[in-house]
């Protein structure tokens, strides 16, 4: 079974690249290279720094998402090694899909070193991943409730819908923060378990989870021209709405997948200009972080492998050891 499901997922991803691939091109076959670089120079150096600090937000929770889990775990580690390997583990996962196992393997080999148990980043990886749904549900529930309009942006949507699916997203974390106030049971399904934090840890990702995602939305946001620009809020709902159906495509770097979500979301917005944003978006938010991440792991396996050659006291010298 784990056989088929390794084989699987790839499969899925690389469809969903390939069908949403052919929908844009087929979205875009009139849009002009001239086009594309006028939208990219009609963003203004302010909104370009904007963008940057939006990017520096959303990495910045996504490094807190770590910090929660291991305070839900009982364990103290540096903000700095921390947000290292939560920064690494986001930047290689967004870009090659199958987040969760690609984050894990690279959790394990920075949190080893740190004496994290293989279990315990199990469950750090679990929470981390619930503390996101959790952000996508508060966040898009609040939303809807204050701007239940926004869900007709989809096509054929009625009004009640917004209402009606704002109400059910809001009530997963009402439920999550009363289990946690009151101390509930780990709520079982199948093999999965839910085992409720401590009040403090829980309002923590309640609060993590949108920052991340109005950070990311962020760089798209100032990416866009003033003039004819939908509002924040807009932006921000079909941002969740593209990103998590991405995230759930499994596509490496929900290429394609977001592209055509987020275009068939902005109708009233030039094309030009949005597809630009999203390259700003890729650019800030994927394509730079990757190789920044690359180059962390190059210098963590370095230095491991020179730890594993040198001795300290008849003992394999511990990264981070002195003479």
């Amino acid at each position: 079974m784990k056989r088929v499901q390794d084989v699987a997922w790839p499969v899925i991803g690389l469809t969903a690249v390939a069908v949403s691939s052919w929908l844009l091109f087929r979205e875009l076959h009139g849009l002009s290279f001239a086009s594309l670089r006028n939208a990219f120079a009609s963003i203004s150096l302010g909104r370009w720094l904007a963008a940057i600090a939006s990017t520096s937000l959303a990495y910045a929770a996504l490094a807190w998402y770590d910090q929660i889990a291991l305070r839900h775990l009982g364990r103290r580690l540096s903000w700095r090694f921390v947000g290292l390997t939560s920064f690494t583990a986001y930047a290689i996962g967004h870009n090659i899909g199958a987040s969760v196992l690609s984050g894990a393997v690279i959790r394990y080999r920075a949190y080893s070193t740190r004496g994290v148990s293989v279990g315990e980043i199990g469950i750090l990886v679990a929470f981390c991943s619930f503390t996101f749904a959790l952000g996508v549900a508060t966040l898009g529930g609040l939303l809807l409730l204050v701007r239940p309009e926004l869900v007709e942006r989809l096509p054929g949507a009625p009004l009640w819908l917004g209402e009606a699916t704002g109400l059910v997203l809001i009530a997963a974390p009402a439920l999550y923060v009363v289990g946690s106030l009151l101390h509930f049971r780990p709520f079982k399904v199948g093999g999965f378990e839910l085992v409720y934090p401590r009040p403090p840890v829980a309002a923590r990702q309640l609060l993590a989870g949108p920052v991340e995602l109005i950070g990311a939305a962020g760089i798209i946001f100032f990416a866009l021209p003033a003039a004819a620009n939908p509002g924040f809020l807009a932006v921000l709902g079909v941002f969740l709405a593209s990103f998590s159906l991405a995230l759930v495509s499994h596509a490496p770097g929900g290429l394609g997948v977001l592209e055509i979500a987020f275009l068939e979301g902005m109708p009233d917005m030039p094309q030009a200009n949005v597809v630009a944003a999203l390259l700003v978006f890729r650019l800030f938010y994927l394509i730079l972080p990757f190789i920044f991440a690359l180059g962390v792991i190059l210098v963590f396996e370095r230095d491991r492998w020179r730890a594993l050659m040198h001795f300290k006291g008849g003992r394999p010298r511990a990264v981070g050891d002195r003479d």
